[in-house]
């Protein structure tokens, strides 16, 4: 049944993730940047009755290697695992400032086809890792070797990312964290919506470093429960402002209020919100947080 397959694939992906924290204990080699995905993971494989996790586990491994003139060149991997994995690919970026934008795409496209070649449908970190360490610094050209870069030449090299959150809390009542939501939104140029009350739902989109930064921050207040229901990510070519403000679907992160009735007045009125959401081309989103088509 497709419940055993998948708690097979999540016992996997655990099993897989433990060894590579036993391989690379420090934490600049290995690195989870997603705990609450991993805790979801857990207790999808420790209890029968869990719900599938709601967002990929996702991390990061960074690759030392030699290239030819004795210098030590770093290369960082960030993956994530697709709930399937391993039946399907893991989802591999990697990166290094001493990479063109054309020798890391060329880079990432021949490490997929090598996983797809030699490793589809079992686990695969330890082996991609092991083809980083031993062909990517081929992938960096001599003439570019021989010139150290500066910080701003590196940033332009690096694949900028658009991402959008949806983010589900159980409630979210409280003003300073409404004020929080909304001040920190500005502070990162973050755009979208929060709608307060119960249940709470925030929406933050920009830049995927800005969005990471934002969640990081809102998951230490206290919250009773609150996950990352959605995320997506669009790589943008250029990824400059222009491009970034062509993805947005919200013009600024403002809070909406639709209708709120019950006792406290906390209740949502999630009809309200589902035209809201259709009006902004966002209305699959509806079901991902309600379990249910909205109408």
């Amino acid at each position: 049944t497709t419940k055993m397959a998948n708690q097979e694939a999540a016992e996997l992906q655990i099993s897989e993730l433990d060894l590579l924290s036993s391989m690379f204990p420090y934490e600049e080699e290995f690195a989870v940047t997603d705990q609450l995905a991993l805790a979801e993971l857990k207790h999808y494989v420790e209890n029968e009755s869990a719900d599938m996790p709601s967002s990929k586990v996702q991390f990061i491994l960074n690759v030392k290697t030699e290239v030819p003139n004795a210098s030590t060149v770093e290369f960082s991997m960030s993956c994530a695992l697709p709930f399937k994995y391993p039946t399907v690919l893991p989802e591999i970026t990697v990166r290094s400032s001493l990479l063109s934008r054309s020798q890391q795409i060329l880079l990432n496209s021949d490490l997929k086809t090598y996983l797809m070649q030699n490793l589809s449908g079992e686990p695969c970190i330890l082996s991609a890792r092991e083809w980083v360490k031993d062909h990517a610094a081929a992938y960096i050209d001599k003439d570019l070797s021989s010139f150290s870069m500066t910080a701003s030449d590196a940033t332009k090299l690096e694949v900028t990312m658009f991402t959008r959150l949806w983010i589900y809390s159980h409630h979210i009542y409280n003003k300073q964290k409404r004020k929080n939501i909304i001040d920190w939104a500005k502070e990162l140029s973050l755009s979208g919506f929060c709608m307060p009350g119960k249940p709470g739902v925030v929406c933050v989109e920009g830049l995927q470093s800005s969005c990471e930064e934002f969640w990081s921050r809102i998951r230490r207040l206290t919250w009773k429960r609150i996950l990352i229901r959605h995320r997506e990510d669009v790589s943008l070519e250029g990824g400059g402002h222009a491009e970034i403000q062509k993805q947005r679907k919200f013009p600024t992160l403002e809070e909406k209020c639709f209708d709120a009735h019950g006792a406290r007045g906390n209740h949502m009125d999630l009809g309200q919100l589902y035209n809201f959401l259709e009006e902004k081309g966002c209305a699959d989103i509806f079901q991902m947080y309600f379990g249910v088509e909205g109408h």
